[in-house]
């Protein structure tokens, strides 16, 4: 099938948005109600699925728990934005142009990318192949689909950060029939303060998970998961957390991108390369005074509201600010009626404060619910949605001298 071009008038500004994630959607969102200042401003939001994904509840939905179906069209309703459901198979930054499906392409003049990352199988032998992932709702479902007709057996979780963490309790505690072994390199809370980590693993042992630190995957089997050192743990489904990675488009569209291929970005969020593309969320490396920033929901919104307010104030002929964050806390469930949360310095580094129990578990549902609710605040009133922690003297670049 030939390519089906799209044209556009010279008055009109086309900014195209890709991926509508937790970045992707705060930008989009927050672009198009500022969208009436610019009568020739045409937004474009393009994603695979018509659902936006919740990717902080898809360990609920591995254990087969339904969630809301949050339509992505719904919530640009009574904008100027436009949807476009499908595939981005290539990005061309030089002809300004993003390839949909094979087989349309869109022309921009300037590009939001946030395109975030996915389970990082591809390390590791027999992970693609043989173990499961929580990159879609769909992998979060044929994991459920797993788990419910196993009736018993092990499961093993291989990565020992917040993620598998999460995950290996919603599973133990969904499944008690089940044996959950976690694996990693490092202890689970590793990064959290003494009382927090304690109680992580204090958690942990209660539902009857079984943690093996100190440990890395060599290989994943059909029904064995091979350790460095020859061990091996005998498995009937197998989780894959231990890490993520990016989509290859952004390097082979020509654009700069640091050694895990995520587009390398300025001050305000533009790509040192071309700067008529801004990065957001997982697919940008943005660097801040504590270093370059890791992908999580508290970090991506602001990144896509700040592409925003960045391209808002390009249109209107003024200069982009700097953008800054800084972190705030570490939330972390430990099944339906557990769990912890770490307040952090804007670092990232453990606080001395941290709640448990009940009261965590409201405040980590709260976070986990705030997204669909802050769009649409932002929806009504844009400016709802710029207010952030900016980290302070936590944050602040030191020019090279």
């Amino acid at each position: 099938m030939s390519a089906r071009q799209e044209s556009s008038t010279a008055t009109t500004h086309r900014v195209v948005i890709l991926g509508a994630g937790y970045a992707g959607m705060a930008a989009a969102v927050q672009l198009a109600a500022r969208g009436y200042r610019h009568e020739g401003v045409q937004v474009t939001v393009v994603n695979a699925q018509e659902r936006f994904t919740e990717r902080m509840r898809l360990h609920m939905t591995a254990t087969g728990r339904q969630l809301a179906e949050l339509s992505i069209p719904e919530m640009l309703e009574g904008t100027r934005a436009r949807f476009v459901r499908g595939w981005v198979t290539a990005v061309d930054a030089d002809a300004r142009t993003v390839r949909i499906d094979d087989d349309r392409v869109l022309h921009y003049d300037t590009l939001v990318y946030g395109l975030g990352g996915v389970a990082d199988t591809s390390a590791v032998p027999g992970a693609e192949d043989h173990a499961y992932t929580l990159s879609s709702a769909q992998d979060a479902e044929l994991l459920a689909d797993r788990l419910g007709r196993l009736g018993i057996g092990t499961v093993v979780v291989a990565g020992s950060g917040l993620t598998g963490i999460e995950s290996a309790a919603e599973i133990a505690e969904r499944h008690p029939e089940l044996n959950v072994v976690l694996l990693g390199r490092a202890e689970p809370g590793a990064t959290m303060n003494p009382k927090a980590k304690a109680y992580v693993q204090a958690a942990l042992d209660r539902l009857g998970v079984r943690v093996r630190a100190g440990v890395e995957v060599a290989k994943v089997l059909p029904d064995t998961v091979e350790l460095a050192g020859g061990e091996s743990i005998a498995a009937d489904a197998v989780l894959w957390t231990s890490g993520t990675r990016v989509s290859p488009l952004a390097a082979a569209a020509g654009l700069a991108v640091d050694n895990r291929g995520r587009i390398v970005t300025d001050a305000a969020l533009r790509s040192v390369s071309h700067p008529d593309v801004y990065a957001i969320g997982d697919a940008a490396a943005i660097r801040q005074g504590y270093g370059v920033m890791h992908g999580t929901c508290q970090g991506g919104m602001p990144t896509g509201v700040h592409a925003a307010l960045s391209i808002d104030r390009v249109l209107k002929g003024k200069q982009p600010k700097p953008f800054r964050f800084g972190y705030y806390h570490t939330p972390v469930s430990l099944g339906r009626g557990d769990a912890v949360v770490q307040f952090t310095r804007p670092d990232d580094s453990p606080r001395r404060i941290c709640l448990t129990g009940r009261m965590a578990v409201r405040y980590k549902e709260t976070v986990t619910a705030s997204p669909w609710p802050t769009y649409g605040r932002m929806k009504k009133m844009p400016a709802s949605g710029a207010f952030w922690p900016r980290g302070g003297r936590f944050t602040r670049v030191r020019e090279a001298r």
